[in-house]
Order: C-alpha cells, then sequence, then structure tokens
C-alpha cells in the first residue's frame, strides 16, 4: 500500500521552472484581463491576426536563446531576418515557378553568415556584441544591393504557404510548433543537446572534459541565422508587401522572450517551450496594449518593460535558505533505541 501512496507523492512533486510558472501565471492573468478590458484582443479575428506575428517573435526567440545559451548576444538579427525578406521576394519577382531557388539562396546566405558570425566569436574570440553589429552592416549592405531599400509584393505561393491557413489555424503557428518540437528533441533527448547546454553553463569545465567547446559555441550562430531566415521567410508570406528593414522591430523582442523565459544571459541551460509561450505573452501584451489606446508608437516602451520585468523577476531570490541541519544519523538511532 505504501509504494503507490510514495509514486503519488513523488508526482506531486514534479519541479516545475520558474520562468515556466511566471510566463504561464502572467499569460493568464494578460487573458483575464483581455476579455474584460479589450476582448477583441482575444476575439477569433483578434488572433487570427495575432498569432502569427507572435509564431515569427518565436522563431527569432528560439534562434536567440541558442546564442543567450552560450553566453553571446547575436546583434545579426535584424539584418539576417531582412535579407531572407528581400531574397524571397525580390528574386522571384512575383514568379512562383523561382521561389524555390530563391529560397535555397537565402538558406545559403544564413549559414555563411552564420559560419562568420560562429568564426568570428567561437574561434577568434571576438566580442559577441562587436562582431554581431559588425556581420548586421554587412548583411544590410547586402539588403541594399538587392532590393535598393525598394518593397516588392510577395508570390502568391509564398502568400499561400505562410499566410495560409489549416483547420482555422494559421501555417505560422504549425511552423514554429514543428520547430520548436525538433529543438525540444535534440536539446532535451540527444547527447549533443545536453553537451551544448553543458558548454554554455561551464565552457573551461567542458574544455577540460574534452568537449569541443568553440564549434558548439561556433554552430550556435549557424543555427541562429538559420531560424532568423526561417522567420524572414514566413515575414514574407504573411506581409503582403515586406519593407527591407522588417527584421529592426524583432531584436529587442527576441532577447526579451528569452529573458521573461528565464534562460541566463550568462549562458546554459535553455527552455524552447517557455520561450514560445512568453513570445505569445509578449505579442498579446501588445495588443492589449493597442486596444486600450496605448499609441503603437510606444510599442518599443511595452518590450522593454518586459524585458526589465524579466530580469528583474530572475535576480531575485525567492526562496529562503535553510538553517536547520538535519538530524544526525547517530541522532536517529538514538532516538529509535
Amino acid at each position: 500500500m505504501t509504494a503507490p501512496i510514495a509514486k503519488a507523492g513523488k508526482l506531486t512533486q514534479i519541479p516545475l521552472a520558474r520562468g515556466f510558472v511566471t510566463v504561464v501565471a502572467s499569460t493568464l492573468v494578460l487573458l483575464v484581463l483581455c476579455l474584460i478590458f479589450a476582448p477583441s484582443a482575444v476575439s477569433y479575428g483578434g488572433l487570427a491576426g495575432s498569432l502569427p506575428f507572435a509564431a515569427v517573435i518565436a522563431i527569432v526567440g528560439l534562434g536567440q536563446m541558442l546564442v543567450v545559451q552560450q553566453g553571446g548576444f547575436d546583434l545579426s538579427l535584424s539584418g539576417g531576418v531582412s535579407l531572407a525578406v528581400v531574397l524571397v521576394t525580390h528574386l522571384p519577382s512575383g514568379d512562383n515557378a523561382q521561389l524555390l531557388p530563391a529560397v535555397m539562396i537565402a538558406l545559403g546566405c544564413a549559414v555563411a553568415a552564420g559560419l562568420a558570425n560562429g568564426f568570428l566569436v567561437g574561434v577568434m574570440r571576438l566580442n559577441a556584441i562587436v562582431a554581431t553589429i559588425g556581420m548586421n552592416a554587412l548583411l544590410y549592405g547586402v539588403v541594399f544591393a538587392v532590393s535598393g531599400g525598394v518593397p516588392r509584393t510577395t508570390t502568391p505561393l509564398l502568400a499561400k504557404i505562410a499566410g495560409g491557413k489549416t483547420l482555422g489555424i494559421p501555417h505560422s503557428v504549425l511552423f514554429v510548433l514543428a520547430i520548436l518540437a525538433v529543438i525540444t528533441i535534440v536539446m532535451k533527448k540527444t547527447a549533443q543537446g545536453r553537451r551544448f547546454e553543458v558548454i554554455g553553463a561551464n565552457p573551461l569545465a567542458a574544455h577540460a572534459a574534452g568537449l569541443r567547446v568553440r564549434l558548439y559555441q561556433a554552430m550556435a550562430y549557424v543555427m541562429a541565422q538559420l531560424h532568423y531566415c526561417i522567420a524572414g521567410i514566413m515575414i514574407a508570406g504573411i506581409t503582403r508587401e515586406p519593407t527591407a528593414f522588417q527584421g529592426d522591430a524583432l531584436l529587442l523582442p527576441s532577447v526579451a522572450v528569452v529573458v521573461l523565459a528565464g534562460t541566463s544571459l550568462l549562458g546554459g541551460r535553455g527552455f524552447p517551450v517557455t520561450t514560445v509561450i512568453a513570445a505569445f505573452f509578449l505579442n498579446l501584451l501588445s495588443q492589449f496594449a493597442l486596444s486600450v489606446g496605448v499609441p503603437f508608437s510606444a510599442q518599443t516602451i511595452i518590450q522593454a518593460l518586459a524585458l526589465i520585468f524579466g530580469i528583474g523577476v530572475y535576480s531575485i531570490q525567492w526562496r529562503r535558505q535553510k538553517t536547520t541541519t538535519e538530524p544526525s544519523k547517530m541522532g536517529d538511532t538514538d532516538n529509535a533505541e
């Protein structure tokens, strides 16, 4: 009789990460506030229009998370997203037959940019912020060379793939769920994923253990750029006529959702599921602000406040340290006797 009770007790004591609890609780509170003060933000029409952009934030957030796990920042996100948008809209010029080659070129450019970032940061040991700022400037140079700063209408096929729906669910949401599943399985269920987290938490100890620290750190930037590229392709399909600066508005949200999810800015363990939930929370927060009359120009302030909130929550030690010591085995023996 004691075994089932013990098992049931263990099930009720499953630890939950502070980030997951914080983000889920904050999202539920925000949903209640929306139902009371801004029901249009959580209506079917409101969610159908906002969920695709929440999915884009989630994708870039997952990419940024991989870099932050290695103790870095990728400020070339804006250029990576914008370059993907420009390539898949300008190269096809509305021709569906030219969409696949354009997508392959965009993915190739993302891999090249990621390898360059990884080499500069992971191998040459340059400061991540300085290296990725330089890469961002280079990527925007390519953006202007391809587009001249002029927007171009997306192809009908890309609009159908990225902007369409299946059973009422936006395709962008399905894409982010697929990406989330892959990242979660790789990070949590494979040896490579566990090594990645170990290297981020303590690169010196990982190097002493014989792990290829620089390779894993470099590959984080490659994978991040692939996420930015996918996000750019999604934006090009969701937006009918995207501009050449679509990535500018995604840098701060990408950092905010990573921080809200509880990923340490010093590197270590990442939380993919919580990052996606945080992206939905941040997007819903923006929609709530717009519904209650906050001007669109204040969105950056709202995102910055969310970032400060995340840093503040995880900087406070909520648990008290235990001051009582466990009774010694000798004491237990004496009592038993």
